[in-house]
């Protein structure tokens, strides 16, 4: 009798402790054996749709976003927190340690590197083009656009665009693209080549396609005047503070498994309509 006593107090212990165990294993989120998370403050561009964006939901959102998302569920020693803001204050703030990560389809140049660590491995790819007028579609290039002598819309000195037409000038220095610093960061290209203020303008693939393209941009109604041109796809990195080299370690591991998965191919198809990635093996930059 005193044996199956025994017996029954024994099975009512290891009961209880498997559903302690069951409870705490349900209580953790990304922490593991009590190890601490560290927040990290992503700033993303919040207007840059469909890069980074802030939804109609008050959720930030697009291709940098999400696949950076990824990348925070393969670390769990880490908790990203996503902060929209502004370019300016995105740059700055990453630059300053208010920020440890940036995302805004950053282009790598050597001046940036002077501010921020850029990863081994790159975050996405994205479609640089010209934006010109119907009449001026035969310009497919910065070299058809440079033997044309047509004048391009400024481009700030500190945006990551200025330096692309900079290096093809600085390679093809008898067949020069006119190149204007601008007094900020990014103009209305579409109003600009509308209004024959120029004759075309760098920009990027998605944001003339939710500008000019789809039927509830605010261009749309130039989508038969208006043309985009690509001349280049180029890789885009996030940008770390230079203090954070073994959290950029930790992103290069990571994002590694997501390329691996083809996750960041489904990212693309998803938010630029294409994959991207098919023209890797073309990608010079």
């Amino acid at each position: 009798m005193r044996k199956n006593k025994n017996k029954k107090w024994f099975s009512h212990i290891v009961i209880g402790v498997s559903l302690l165990v069951l409870l705490a294993g349900c209580g953790t989120s990304k922490a593991s054996s009590g190890s601490e998370v560290r927040k990290i403050k992503v700033a993303y561009d919040q207007a840059s749709k469909p890069i980074t964006w802030l939804d109609e939901n008050g959720k930030a959102t697009g291709y940098d976003v999400e696949a950076m998302r990824l990348v925070d569920e393969l670390l769990p020693q880490y908790e990203f927190e996503f902060i929209g803001t502004s370019n300016d204050d995105l740059l700055l703030g990453v630059e300053q340690g208010k920020y440890q990560i940036g995302i805004k389809n950053a282009f790598w140049t050597e001046e940036r590197t002077k501010k921020f660590i850029f990863p081994k491995e790159f975050l996405g790819l994205s479609s640089m083009g010209l934006v010109v007028k119907k009449k001026n579609e035969n310009i497919k290039t910065l070299a058809d656009f440079a033997t044309a002598g047509l004048e391009l819309a400024p481009i700030a000195a500190n945006n990551a665009q200025y330096a692309i037409i900079d290096e093809y000038n600085k390679a093809n220095p008898n067949n020069q693209v006119k190149l204007k610093a601008g007094d900020t960061f990014s103009i209305d290209i579409v109003q600009w080549v509308n209004e024959n203020r120029v004759d075309g303008g760098a920009m990027i693939e998605g944001l003339f396609e939710k500008q000019v393209v789809d039927k509830d941009g605010p261009y749309h109604n130039l989508a038969n005047d208006i043309v985009y041109n690509e001349f280049a796809v180029i890789k885009t990195w996030p940008l770390f503070n230079k203090k954070e080299q073994e959290l950029a370690d930790a992103y290069d591991t990571a994002i590694k498994k997501v390329k691996d998965e083809k996750k960041l191919e489904e990212l693309s198809v998803k938010f630029y309509g294409k994959d991207l990635f098919d023209v890797l093996n073309k990608v010079k930059r």
